[in-house]
């Protein structure tokens, strides 16, 4: 049976566990309080004093001594024997915890709770009251306690856990703290079927489930436990108890993304500047702290998050930044390694809160690794980070750049490797999203560019690297690098010609839409050379789709793009319209020698079949008379030829006739 008697986490008594120990010659009562004093209800005069901080006890040696180990060393073995009082303020557990010791070695019944059982083990191990002074002591029946008792229920073992985080190092060196820390990972990872609802940390009207096996255990049967009903009873417990449960729900098997669900939800409760992005360091040091009200028996825990530091401002501020960063630094290191265990939005608010706190660089560059496994599931939002360091630009851009590495190289990687679907790729195509990773992040880091551009300390070089980052086929359009580049010479007018030519280089002109063109051929903020390179895409395009298209697609956008043509070129200031003239000029008289080589190809190819035919005519006569006429035509036409090219040059036209006779008369006796 996983569910004890107790009906709240602590205050309330276990049915019939009440611990007495046999009578030592002292007949007694119980204790009597009187202010910060209790005395022994006898008759018989006290003579030893006990001291615990403010709280004094006035008891007796002899019930004492014969108990507790360490008192009967300390009474018997002072040099002066009047001396009676006894200081012992590092008593764990406090002067409650005494108090309940002193109480079972004089014979009272006392009452075992799971907000008490922590501190009397661990005081029942400072005074040494072990088997060897008598059997039964105090450790073996606190033992049999928080073994048979505690480590059986679930809401029982979170109110220890929790009550020992007063209690360091005693309850980790007795390890009630690590089998704390099994029991309650041992329960949720377990088999939900056996939960009944009920309340723990929470408020009786909000339900969670609370382990039983009893016939009336569930109101009812058909209600579904879900998966995450532990968290909240989790998310009470201090970061390093946390850890310890996390530590070994992971050992069990537990799904990653259930784990890295839960520490999300642990975060966004210790954290509060995780959710409303306002600095930690600062007024309202009470809004994460823990009340520590469940270690004591006597009132009701409720599981809140409230604690009172008392000191000056800065003293609070400092303190609350500590804490903060030591629960940072724990939650990073033990994130699960899996992609998607942890939403990416959470891994840079995590990291923002790193930078802020001045967490660990190794924990840093870590965080950085892990947002670059899954960068392309990023918003704007969570990328705008401030720069807390003294730079001078407004938003880190170093740091984004860190994590565009980190991308790259993690892409790279899964390209060599044999890629694994993660479970949000596959909940993005569920959707009906087919950008891959590359496209998104570049589609993200054209927005942050066009974000941060507006910022006037940011270089021309860190806008260049990062708009660079990127290889060339992330980006299918550069409409959004176009506006980033916009912005930037917006927000920067002072700009050189040269540093506004090598801002644009980043951009190809060749994937600019039609209105991304139309904007930029009348931006005067653009260089001129800029502009005729966006106009002579524009015509490449235009001709591709003559090209491609039909007849009748080709008349109706090319009427369409000759309208936007005129209209862009109305629009155009005087200089930029003087500049296309010239470009323009270049381009007709291109055309021109195009169209000249091509009427001397045709010439050519003319010339060509005239000779082929005449070649045909040749074959169809004998082979001797074929030759020799052949010949003579040949002949014949040298001679006119030579005759019609020397007729106004040369005065020795016989004699290339004759020279050509000759020629052709030995090539006749040659074939003869």
């Amino acid at each position: 049976m996983w569910e004890s008697e107790s009906e709240s986490a602590a205050g309330h008594k276990y049915g019939g566990r009440l611990l007495t120990s046999s009578n030592h010659g002292v007949q007694t009562e119980g204790f009597v309080q009187r202010g910060h004093s209790w005395y022994v209800a006898t008759d018989i005069p006290s003579d030893v004093l006990v001291q615990i901080g403010e709280a004094s006890f006035h008891l007796h040696k002899y019930p004492l001594v014969s108990r507790s180990g360490k008192l009967s060393r300390v009474i018997y073995e002072r040099h002066d024997p009047d001396l009676n009082k006894i200081v012992m303020d590092d008593v764990p557990g406090g002067a409650e915890a005494f108090e309940l010791a002193a109480k079972f070695c004089y014979g009272v019944a006392i009452d075992l709770t799971a907000g008490n059982i922590s501190g009397l083990r661990c005081a029942a191990e400072y005074l040494e009251m072990t088997e060897d002074l008598e059997e039964g002591n105090l450790i073996f029946k606190a033992e049999a306690f928080l073994s048979y008792v505690v480590l059986s229920s679930w809401r029982d073992s979170i109110v220890v856990l929790k009550s020992c985080e007063q209690l360091s190092p005693w309850a980790e060196n007795l390890q009630i703290v690590r089998r704390c820390s099994e029991s309650i990972a041992w329960k949720a990872c377990a088999n939900p079927k056996g939960i009944r609802w009920s309340y723990t940390g929470r408020p009786a009207k909000i339900s969670s489930p609370s382990w039983n096996d009893t016939k009336d255990s569930s109101p009812s049967t058909n209600q579904q436990v879900p998966p995450d009903w532990w968290f909240e009873d989790a998310s009470i417990l201090r970061i390093d108890h946390f850890v310890r449960v996390i530590t070994a729900i992971k050992v069990k098997g537990m799904r990653f993304e259930l784990v890295g669900a839960a520490i999300m939800h642990y975060a966004t409760k210790w954290l509060p500047g995780l959710i409303s992005d306002t600095a930690i360091p600062g007024d309202e040091a009470s809004n994460c702290s823990v009340s520590n009200s469940s270690s004591s028996g006597g009132s009701s825990w409720k599981g809140g998050l409230h604690m009172v530091v008392t000191g000056t401002k800065d003293d609070n501020s400092c303190v609350q930044a500590k804490e903060q960063r030591m629960i940072v630094e724990s939650l990073v290191s033990i994130i699960p390694p899996q992609k998607d265990s942890v939403s990416c939005s959470f891994l840079l608010r995590l990291l923002r809160m790193a930078i802020m706190l001045k967490v660990a660089p190794a924990l840093v560059t870590e965080l950085e690794k892990r947002v670059g496994m899954q960068f392309e599931q990023a918003t704007l939002a969570d990328l705008l980070i401030p720069c807390y360091s003294k730079g001078e630009t407004m938003y880190d851009v170093d740091l984004v750049q860190r994590l565009l590495e980190h991308f790259i190289v993690q892409e790279q990687t899964e390209s060599s490797s044999p890629s694994r679907q993660s479970f949000s790729d596959k909940q993005h195509m569920g959707m009906g999203c087919i950008l891959n990773a590359k496209a998104r992040v570049a589609r993200l880091v054209d927005s942050y560019l066009t974000e941060v551009s507006r910022d006037r300390n940011l270089s021309l070089t860190k806008f260049q690297v990062l708009a660079e980052a990127l290889p060339e086929s992330a980006r299918t359009c550069d409409d959004g690098l176009y506006r980033a580049i916009d912005s930037y010479l917006k927000a920067h007018p002072t700009l050189s010609e040269h540093e506004r030519k090598r801002l644009c280089r980043v951009m190809d002109c060749q994937k600019l839409s039609i209105d991304a063109c139309l904007h930029a051929a009348q931006n005067e903020r653009l260089p001129l050379r800029v502009v005729v390179q966006v106009l002579f895409a524009e015509q490449v395009k235009i001709s591709n789709a003559l090209a491609t298209s039909s007849v009748k697609e080709v008349e109706s956008e090319s009427h369409a793009m000759v309208t936007n043509r005129k209209t862009l070129l109305e629009g155009t200031p005087q200089s930029f319209q003087e500049g296309w003239t010239a470009a323009k000029k270049d381009i007709n008289t291109l055309k021109f020698e195009l169209e000249s080589v091509k009427a001397k190809y045709t010439e050519l190819q003319n010339d060509m079949a005239s000779l082929q035919k005449q070649f045909d005519k040749m074959l169809k006569h004998k082979h001797t008379s074929a030759w020799s006429s052949g010949w003579k035509k040949l002949s014949k036409l040298g001679r006119t030829t030579n005759l019609v090219e020397n007729q106004d040059d040369s005065p020795k036209i016989p004699d290339s006739i004759e020279n050509n006779r000759k020629t052709a008369r030995r090539w006749r006796n040659s074939i003869s």
